[in-house]
This record gives structure tokens, C-alpha cells and sequence, in this order.
């Protein structure tokens, strides 16, 4: 039984979360993605094959883009890889099983136009996290969407805002909600007892983290291809076993999508409205675009050009919501363990403790391919992921607090987020993540509004870069 103040505190978060993956934020999301798809000539369409080109082509090509010879900084392909760990985590896994089974495979739609969108909300980022970067007094980057607040719109309130917001966020979303997801995983899968893997997180983690953003990247540049290449092996295989199924899911998504369906109340259209509100959002929290907490780790890239890393937040969203997302998606829809009828029975009642759990959803999904190893496999993809998470919220999260409280903070900060990765390995602590759930959609707010007042820079630096660079 909660206390009067943990009721206070449950109450109010529950009315700000509300507001902030509501309908009007998700509409800002929307709004802001299409603005920036508008005003540059749909970039992440009609420049397809530059962006291609530019990120993960020149990999093969230009030895600069994987190495640096800056100490200080990191490899372009090294930052994709962080910001990847950092995005890619159990909601490409449980996260969309858990959205199409609330909202329905039409929300797979949605969440394909909020990844449209969402790719060039997240290259005007970038853009303006390389424009407004600097080098501190030991010549490291400082960058981020605090970064551009301060020094392109001159608002240090609303940097400061944003980087609390941020640095609570890690904590709680970045941090024990992972941890909790690779407890559970593990001890489901391998009976490990969770006691075991938060000793063992938090020393791992603490061993990356307190290297600094050179030991982080060359961490994830090494963990991110493989379990991204292992899952998406994995669920190519599901949706090859079931490919005469494709087809017909394909049309599903695009029906449901648009089906005008009676909900609570009998209000006409309320299905549509679910899948609208649980696609969107689900797009919005897998790829971060439009929170600006990405940008941080974009600034530290080795490169000249502020809109060729606004390039790599295009492939970014491409790979993690476009591509891996999809592919989770598919491989539960096409498998046909997903329910349609128990779907539109529970359609608008949130009948979450209904409905099967996320992970064990796309656990089905892969059994039915693999047998037993389907479960197993699933649990090694969320470990990975989630893990990888932690190692990329633990450097948002500490440039947040140095940006608060000065570079002393650094350390002690590194130390307590490896301690509370082994906490939430042992407890749930639910409200924890509900609060840092919404500290990390209030980032937003203020994020959102730096992108509109600085829309013009991002233009007339995307305007200069295609000219020199027909």
C-alpha cells in the first residue's frame, strides 16, 4: 500500500506522462518532422541515395569515416554505433509486440510515417548539435541539444531544463528498466539468478563507462553490428518460414491502420485513433527523434560538414524503426501467433495484464521457427540490446550532470549509474521508471521548440551543403 506522498507523486506523473505521449506531443512529433521534410525538399526521399552514400556506403570506402585520428574525438561510424546502442533496446524487441498487440497492426503503419518523419527531425539535430558544438579546456567536444539552446538561441533556462530532464531520464529508462529487462531475461531463459547479473552489469558497465567516450565507442562499435546483424538474421529467418503469410499482413497493416472502429462509449473511429496514438509513439521512443538526447553523442564525431552527421541521424531512425523494428513486427504478424480476435476484444480497454507479455509475444514468434531456442534466442537479443542501452544512456546522462554541475561530477556519476543498473536488476521500483518515462518525453518540450526557432540554420546550412556538393 502506497503512502500519501508516493499516491501525490503516482497521481501527478500520471497526469504530465498523459500530456506528454498524448495526442498534442505526438502531434508536435509529427508537425516538426514534417516541417523539416517540407522545408528541404523531402531530404530523407529525394536524397536517398546521398544519405546512403554519405553514412554506411562510405564505411567500405573512406577509412575516416570508421577512424579518427583525433584523440579527442570519435569515428563517424563510431557515433552511429553509440547512439544505436543507446536507441536500440527491448522496445525493438518487447516495445513493438506490446504496440501492435494494444493498437493493432495498423500502429506498424503509424510508426513507419513517425520514422519518415522522425528522420528529419533527427537531422536537423544533428545539424544543429555540429553547428554549435565547441572544445572544452581539454579538448573534448561539448555538444548537444543544451549545447544549441545556450548558444543558438541564448537561452540557458531552457538548456538547463532540458539537461535535468535528461540526466533523471538515464536513470530510469536508460538504466533500471534495462537492467530489470536482462534479469528477467536471463533468469527465464538460463535460470541465472538476478543477484548474479546485477553484480555482474554493474562491473561490466562500470568497466565501459568509466573510460570515457573512446572506450564506450569502441565498445559499441564492436557489440551493435553483432546483435544487430543476430537479430535481424534471426527474424529474417521467422519471416522467410512464414513468407506466404506476408502478403496478407502487409494489406492488414495498411486496413487496420485506417479502420474505423466503435470503442468505449461507441466512439466511432477509436481503433484508428489507438493504432495512430501506439504507432507513433512506439516510433518516437525506439529512435529518440525529437528528444534531442541523441545529439549529445553526434557532437563527438569527427567530422567537418554539420549536415553529413545530420545524415547519419537519417540512417540511424532508418535502421533502428524502419528496419529492425519492422522486421520484429513482421516476424510476429507473419508467424501467426498474434490473436486479431483477442486484439479487438481488448481494443480500448488497456487490458494490458490480458494480453500476452511483449518479450513472450515475440518469444512465440520465434518458437515457431526455432522450437525451444525461440525463447532463448529472444532472451540473448534483449540482453544484448538492453545492455548496449545502458553503455549509451550512461554518456547522456553524464554530459547532462557535467553540463548541470561542472566536470566533477563526471566520476561520481559513472560509479552510481553502474550501481543502480545492479538495483534494477533486483527490484522492479515501477514507479522509478514511470517518473523517467516522463522526464524523458519532457525533453521534448524544450527540444522541439530550440528545432522551430532554429529552423532556418538548419535550411541554409542543407541549402550550402547541396549546392557545394551537386
Amino acid at each position: 500500500m502506497m503512502n500519501p506522498v508516493t499516491e501525490w507523486i503516482t497521481a501527478v506523473n500520471e497526469q504530465v506522462s498523459r500530456f506528454v505521449w498524448g495526442p498534442a506531443m505526438l502531434f508536435c512529433f509529427l508537425a516538426v518532422g514534417l516541417w523539416f521534410t517540407v522545408g528541404t525538399g523531402f531530404f530523407q526521399l529525394t536524397q536517398f541515395r546521398r544519405w546512403m552514400r554519405c553514412t554506411i556506403l562510405a564505411c567500405f570506402r573512406d577509412r575516416s569515416v570508421t577512424k579518427t585520428s583525433d584523440s579527442h574525438s570519435i569515428s563517424q561510424f563510431q557515433s552511429l554505433c553509440t547512439v544505436l546502442a543507446a536507441t536500440t533496446g527491448t522496445g525493438n524487441i518487447a516495445g513493438i509486440a506490446a504496440a501492435i498487440t494494444v493498437g493493432g497492426p495498423g500502429a506498424v503503419f503509424w510508426m513507419w510515417l513517425s520514422s519518415l518523419l522522425g528522420m528529419m527531425t533527427s537531422y536537423a539535430e544533428n545539424v544543429l548539435g555540429i553547428r554549435y558544438r565547441y572544445r572544452n579546456q581539454n579538448g573534448e567536444w561539448e555538444g548537444g541539444a543544451m549545447v544549441y539552446m545556450e548558444r543558438g538561441l541564448r537561452c540557458r533556462w531552457l538548456a538547463l531544463l532540458f539537461a535535468l530532464f535528461c540526466m533523471l531520464a538515464s536513470f530510469g529508462v536508460g538504466n533500471m528498466a534495462q537492467a530489470n529487462s536482462i534479469a528477467a531475461a536471463l533468469q527465464a531463459s538460463f535460470h541465472i539468478p538476478p543477484v548474479l547479473t546485477a553484480v555482474a552489469t554493474a562491473l561490466l558497465l562500470g568497466i565501459v563507462v568509466m573510460g570515457g567516450i573512446q572506450r564506450i565507442a569502441r565498445v559499441t562499435e564492436k557489440v551493435v553490428p553483432f546483435m544487430s546483424l543476430f537479430y535481424i538474421a534471426g527474424t529474417l529467418a521467422v519471416i522467410i518460414s512464414h513468407i506466404h503469410a506476408l502478403p496478407a499482413v502487409l494489406g492488414t497493416i495498411f486496413k487496420e491502420a485506417f479502420r474505423l472502429r466503435a470503442g468505449l462509449g461507441g466512439v466511432a473511429g477509436y481503433g484508428m485513433m489507438t493504432a495512430m496514438r501506439t504507432g507513433i509513439s512506439r516510433g518516437v521512443f525506439t529512435n529518440e527523434a525529437g528528444l534531442g538526447s541523441s545529439v549529445i553523442v553526434h557532437a563527438a564525431s569527427d567530422v567537418k560538414e554539420p549536415a553529413v552527421q545530420g545524415m547519419w541521424g537519417i540512417f540511424e531512425v532508418f535502421i533502428d524503426t524502419i528496419v529492425v523494428c519492422t522486421l520484429t513486427a513482421l516476424a510476429i504478424l507473419t508467424s501467426g501467433v498474434y490473436d486479431q480476435s483477442l486484439y479487438a476484444d481488448a481494443l480500448g480497454f488497456a487490458a494490458f495484464d490480458l494480453l500476452p507479455n511483449g518479450a513472450a509475444l515475440t518469444g512465440e514468434a520465434f518458437a515457431t521457427v526455432f522450437g525451444s531456442f525461440g525463447g532463448s534466442f529472444v532472451s540473448i537479443s534483449v540482453t544484448l540490446f538492453a545492455f548496449s542501452t545502458l553503455i549509451g544512456w550512461s554518456y547522456y546522462g553524464e554530459k547532462a550532470a557535467v553540463y548541470l554541475f561542472g566536470k566533477k561530477v563526471s566520476a561520481p556519476y559513472q560509479v552510481l549509474f553502474s550501481v543502480v543498473s545492479a538495483l534494477g536488476c533486483l527490484a522492479g521500483l515501477q514507479l522509478v521508471w514511470d517518473l523517467s518515462d516522463t522526464f524523458n518525453g519532457l525533453m521534448a518540450i524544450p527540444n522541439l521548440a530550440a528545432l522551430c526557432l532554429l529552423n532556418r540554420q538548419v535550411f541554409s546550412i542543407t541549402e550550402e551543403y547541396l549546392k557545394n556538393n551537386p
